[in-house]
């Protein structure tokens, strides 16, 4: 089944943050490596989740869902930012998964509670950006998350703590290393009415597959 299909049929518009791996993508140490996800369109037999590494058609994909729990499947069909997965699941499993999905399709038509931290967090509505490190150079990027002091991220890089780099066009440094991505601290507060005009800057045309590598 295609994307352009896959919108057709009946499912619920949900935005879930997870982290995923693909079963043969591994990074320097060896290891699967985990990239953040966020869901855009789920159904009891499929999801479309928008990735900062589609894989290839085919591929094994395993997510991680705080509120679905894992979930596995195969690729079906990508689009740039996006992979189409087919859910593997047994009957009783998908019969559960419908009903949660019914559950979180009412649930979030009511407004839930604001983030109570100093900062709130932001899901952007366009989660792919682009960073820009020292020398000059830029990667593709997945924006986890972001506030006006500083964003979370999820690249196909391995940056060192402290390294200076931009998310768009807000330079900071990085802070914190995730498993699934980084955290930058920006040198300067941002403006909340500008933050995803800053931060979210067009990703670049995804580049032929290569290993994880280790900035810095």
């Amino acid at each position: 089944m295609s994307v352009k299909e896959f919108l057709s049929q009946p499912a619920v518009n949900i935005t879930i943050g997870g982290q995923y791996t693909l079963a043969n993508r591994f990074d320097s140490r060896g290891k699967l490596s985990v990239f953040a996800c966020r869901t855009s369109r789920v159904s009891p037999f499929r999801m479309m989740i928008a990735v900062p590494v589609v894989g290839k058609i085919g591929d094994r994909l395993t997510a991680q869902f705080a509120e679905f729990g894992k979930l596995q499947g195969q690729i079906k069909d990508i689009v740039p930012g996006t992979s189409l997965v087919d859910l593997e699941m047994t009957p009783s499993m998908r019969e559960k998964f419908a009903s949660k999905l019914t559950w979180m399709d009412k649930k979030q038509k009511n407004p839930g509670l604001r983030d109570g931290r100093l900062h709130a967090r932001i899901t952007p509505a366009t989660p792919h950006s682009t960073l820009t490190f020292g020398d000059g150079s830029t990667q593709s990027c997945f924006v986890i998350d972001m506030s006006v002091s500083g964003v979370a991220v999820s690249a196909d890089v391995q940056p060192q703590l402290g390294m200076p780099l931009a998310v768009g066009v807000c330079v900071g440094r990085v802070v914190r290393l995730l498993p699934q991505g980084f955290a930058v601290k920006f040198v300067e507060q941002q403006n909340r009415n500008d933050l995803e005009r800053l931060v979210i800057k067009p990703a670049l045309p995804r580049a032929a597959e290569a290993p994880l590598r280790r900035v810095g």
